[in-house]
C-alpha cells in the first residue's frame, strides 16, 4: 500500500510507532516493557506524540516513563489527561469520543470503543474514562484507525464512512477484545481494504490467531492482511 511516506513499525501487543515523512515519531500505546517489544524499540531519538487509548498497564504502563523522558504532546482521553497532570506530565492534550485536535499537522480523531478502562495507583485501581480508538490522518493524507481494545461494534460502519481509513489496527486475540471471527466482521463495518492484527499472542489467554483471522477474511475481496513480527515496519 502507498504510505505517502510514513512507516508504520508494529512493537508488539498494540503498540505501534509512526515515523513521518520529516522524521516525526508517534507512539499509540506504547508498551515498551512488555513481553514481546524489541530491544531496538525500546529508546528513541525522539517522540513527538503520544496516544494511548485507555490505561490499562498493557497499554499504559510506560505512560509516565516515556511522557517524562521525551515530553510529546500525549492525546487521551480527558479523566487519564487529569492523571497524568496530577503527576505533573507536561503537554497533555485531553479530549473526547468524537472530538479532533490538529497536533502539528497531524489530525487525531478520538473515537467509540467498547471495552473498559481504569488506572491502578499505587494499589488502588481509580476512575480513568471510556476507553477509545483513534483515526490519525498523517502527513501525505494517509489515514489509519487504531482501534484500542474492543469489541466490534455496528458504529464501525460509520467511522469507515466518515473518515474512510485506508488502514486498521485491529485487535484479534479473543478473551479481552475481539477474536478473529469478530474481527473480521469490524472490516467489514470499516470496508478497509488493508489491516494489521495486533492484540494476540502475548499471554495464553489471547487465543486469537492470524492464522484465523485471515481464515475468516478470505471471502472478503480485495482485503489484504499484513502480518507483522514485532520490530517489523510498513513503508
Amino acid at each position: 500500500m502507498d504510505l505517502r511516506g510514513n512507516a508504520i513499525t508494529w512493537m508488539g501487543h498494540a503498540s505501534f510507532r509512526i515515523t513521518t515523512p520529516d522524521g516525526r515519531t508517534v507512539l499509540i500505546d506504547p508498551w515498551i516493557s512488555g513481553p514481546t517489544c524489541p530491544e531496538k524499540e525500546k529508546t528513541f531519538s525522539r517522540v513527538d506524540l503520544l496516544l494511548f487509548t485507555h490505561a490499562h498497564w498493557d497499554h499504559f504502563a510506560d505512560a509516565l516513563t516515556l511522557t517524562r523522558q521525551y515530553t510529546p504532546k500525549t492525546v487521551v482521553i480527558i479523566e487519564t489527561g487529569q492523571w497524568l497532570e496530577s503527576k505533573g506530565v507536561a503537554n497533555v492534550i485531553g479530549m473526547n469520543k468524537g472530538g479532533t485536535v490538529n497536533v502539528d499537522g497531524i489530525e487525531v480523531t478520538m473515537v467509540h470503543a467498547v471495552h473498559s478502562n481504569s488506572i491502578v495507583d499505587e494499589g488502588r485501581v481509580l476512575y480513568a474514562g471510556d476507553p477509545a480508538g483513534f483515526v490519525v490522518r498523517l502527513p501525505g493524507g494517509l489515514t489509519l484507525y487504531h482501534a484500542g481494545d474492543t469489541a466490534v461494534f455496528s458504529d464501525m460502519r460509520l467511522i469507515g464512512e466518515l473518515y474512510r481509513p485506508e488502514l486498521a489496527l485491529l485487535p484479534i486475540g479473543d478473551h479481552f477484545t475481539m477474536g478473529p471471527r469478530e474481527a473480521a466482521q469490524a472490516v467489514r463495518l470499516l470496508g478497509v481494504r488493508h489491516v494489521v492484527p495486533m492484540h494476540y499472542g502475548t499471554f495464553p489467554l489471547l487465543t486469537g490467531t492470524p492464522e484465523a483471522f485471515q481464515r475468516e477474511v478470505a471471502a472478503i475481496a480485495g482485503l489484504q492482511v499484513h502480518v507483522l513480527q514485532p520490530g517489523q515496519s510498513l513503508g
